[in-house]
């Protein structure tokens, strides 16, 4: 297993270093100016927005910003945002736990939910629980979030007014009033979220428990006269449960993405609303490290499900 883990790290490096390479050359060729936003500035001459952009290394090639870009890095330097003109990574680490405390919350809330309900969905196969929970699965896979989340704003925010539309970011939990209020504006993005991800699992849990629950080994144990709840929770359950642990790996980088979406939606000050922000600003640096971040992630959770798949299933061997 060790030397299958550092086989995958080495792999690893070479992939992330070709995904930055793409990532920065779509942003260098792309159009649009970086410093356009100083052009509407009257105060500032062309001469100093020159220097300006002699100064953030506008004037090189885009493979000699790259270098230099991945030379930074390395150190541990991000760059500067063009919009803050601050350090990127302390721009992401202000946006990070708006993000975490939203997409944790809803991912948390989907697993909780997903697993039982895939399960009796499976063990009541064609019950009219399963033909609900099914529907419900499909309409929740296939309706977008942007959908989902207009929806729920019109009717629980507009209609019966009973959660903010808008995202507070700057309110801190001191009591209980404040959480009450954090609760509530937390509420419908993260339902958003929770319908998309909760269908999704739900679909691969009761898929995965099916494809177990006629096999040999749960005959044998029924036939030793083990009751039907035992035979599913110690039996049917721990077999069904390996692909699903590896998909909520796989699944975490992708919620990221999806908040994308919902955050710009109920403006939640997280890091897809700075990622759209910056995009359309053309802040290349700030685009730039998130869409990074979300490679690493991918790569890194790749890594995990890969490893967790060997050490739940003693059929697999990493030799």
């Amino acid at each position: 297993m060790l030397q299958y883990i550092i086989r995958r790290i080495l792999i690893a490096i070479p992939t992330l270093l070709i995904i930055s390479f793409v990532i920065f050359a779509v942003l260098a060729l792309a159009p649009g100016d970086p410093l356009a936003q100083f052009a509407l500035n009257p105060a500032i001459p062309e001469s100093t927005r020159e220097l300006i952009r002699i100064q953030f290394g506008l004037d090189q090639p885009w493979p000699v910003r790259y270098v230099r870009w991945l030379t930074s890095l390395m150190r541990g330097d991000w760059g500067f945002s063009f919009g803050t003109r601050g350090p990127v990574i302390d721009l992401i680490w202000q946006r990070l736990p708006q993000t975490l405390t939203v997409v944790g919350t809803a991912y948390l809330i989907a697993v909780v939910l997903a697993i039982p309900i895939g399960i009796i969905s499976a063990v009541k196969q064609y019950s009219i629980f399963d033909n609900v929970a099914t529907f419900f699965a499909f309409v929740g896979f296939s309706v977008p979030s942007f959908f989902t989340g207009l929806v729920l704003m019109l009717v629980f925010a507009i209609n019966l007014k009973w959660f903010p539309i808008v995202y507070n970011t700057t309110l801190q939990v001191v009591d209980w009033d404040t959480f009450t209020q954090q609760v509530r504006q937390m509420t419908l993005p993260v339902t958003v979220l929770v319908v998309q991800q909760t269908a999704a699992l739900t679909r691969f849990m009761r898929s995965s428990m099916l494809d177990n629950l006629n096999l040999d080994y749960v005959r044998t144990a029924r036939a030793k006269g083990l009751s039907d709840r035992m035979v599913v929770l110690r039996h049917v359950l721990v077999n069904s449960l390996i692909p699903v642990v590896t998909l909520i790996a796989l699944g975490i980088p992708t919620i990221f993405a999806g908040a994308i979406i919902t955050e710009n939606l109920f403006r939640v000050n997280g890091l897809g609303a700075l990622l759209i922000t910056s995009i359309n600003n053309s802040d290349t640096p700030v685009v730039m490290a998130l869409t990074f971040i979300f490679a690493i992630l991918t790569v890194v959770f790749n890594l995990i499900a890969d490893i967790l798949y060997g050490v739940l299933d003693p059929r697999v061997r990493y030799s």
